[in-house]
């Protein structure tokens, strides 16, 4: 169970809480990631699930409604850079399109900056695909400031 988020934590403006993701939640966050373009089914992220779950160096946790139905989530990760220390870094934030512009978004990032804060961190960082305006937008109303910019590249590789 994760610390910063014992059972619920009711988010202030709505009939939503915030919990520690689940097992039993692998469907409704594979459809969540699908609303970013994401193809993980639901077996993906049940595979992935304990991996997240049984660690302290990840922070899940998603925003609920009422009746149960996600509506988003965070995933972080304190990292050890070779070059520059522990790193604090948001690896996920999906809020479900129906529930944006609802402050869901904006708990889930705070309960992260907690976990963090918790763990000694100055800092919190989060990269945002440059085809995302309104992530960038959402993220400097919340006082981030862009850093850098950078490509990314991937290569298959074989067994």
């Amino acid at each position: 169970m994760n610390m910063f988020v014992h059972g619920t934590t009711p988010l202030d403006s709505t009939k939503a809480f915030l919990r520690p993701a689940s097992l039993d939640d692998a469907a409704a966050i594979a459809a969540l990631v699908g609303e970013l373009g994401y193809s993980a089914s639901a077996g993906d992220i049940a595979a992935r699930l304990p991996l997240l779950l049984d660690s302290d160096r990840y922070f899940l946790v998603v925003a609920a409604a009422a009746d149960g139905a996600l509506l988003g989530l965070i995933n972080a990760e304190r990292r050890l850079n070779i070059e520059s220390g522990t790193a604090y870094e948001i690896t996920g934030l999906v809020v479900a399109s129906s529930a944006r512009r609802a402050r869901v978004g904006s708990a889930l990032v705070a309960a992260a900056e907690a976990w963090a804060c918790a763990h000694g961190a100055g800092s919190m960082r989060v990269r945002s695909n440059v085809v995302r305006p309104e992530a960038h937008a959402f993220y400097a109303r919340l006082g981030y400031g862009l850093q850098k910019t950078q490509h990314c590249y991937a290569r298959a590789l074989r067994a």
